[in-house]
């Protein structure tokens, strides 16, 4: 059978510098820059962000439609999370919400309309 791993997120943007930058001041990520593209790490994974070349390109949907609706982070201590993004000027469109049980979700908007849930899960 064949195995299959995660390699990449793809993310299309009409200001990759200014796309980047984001996730470098909310996430402290590191940014590598090639002459086509930027990359980064994020949770363990890996993210591009190329320029928009294509005339054609579809403007970004807004959430919730179908198809890859957000990305998702684990975090500790949401509250405290949320709290250090709004100080660094992050827009969240859901406050940290308790779901169930042991389950604390909020969520943010990023460049070009992406959608991030920050997730919590405590021990019960």
């Amino acid at each position: 059978m064949t195995t299959f791993t995660f390699d990449h997120i793809h993310l299309r943007s009409p200001d990759p510098e200014a796309t980047a930058a984001f996730y470098e001041r909310a996430f402290g990520v590191t940014l590598r820059r090639s002459p086509q593209r930027i990359d980064f790490v994020l949770g363990g994974q890996t993210v591009f962000i190329s320029p928009v070349n294509e005339a054609a390109t579809g403007e970004a949907p807004t959430a919730p439609y179908q198809g890859l609706e957000h990305i998702g982070l684990a975090v500790t201590g949401i509250d405290a999370v949320v709290a250090s993004l709004k100080a660094k000027g992050v827009t969240f469109t859901m406050e940290p919400t308790t779901i169930r049980p042991g389950v604390r979700i909020a969520f943010l908007r990023a460049p070009e309309n992406v959608s991030i849930e920050l997730l919590e899960r405590s021990a019960t």
